[in-house]
């Protein structure tokens, strides 16, 4: 379990929407630091609001 807005939970609700990597450098999502998990996360939520 993953403590809300820590990396690890970034990770799991992006996993959980079936985003694995990076979309522009195709790495892990593990290797980079929180705040570039975070903006991910932020900018994929967006999309999906969107489309509601």
């Amino acid at each position: 379990m993953a403590y809300h807005g820590s990396k690890g939970w970034y990770i799991m609700e992006l996993k959980k929407r079936g985003i694995r990597k990076h979309p522009i450098e195709a790495k892990k999502l593990e290797l980079y630091k929180t705040f570039v998990v975070r903006k991910i996360y932020l900018d994929m939520i967006a999309k999906y609001e969107k489309k509601d």
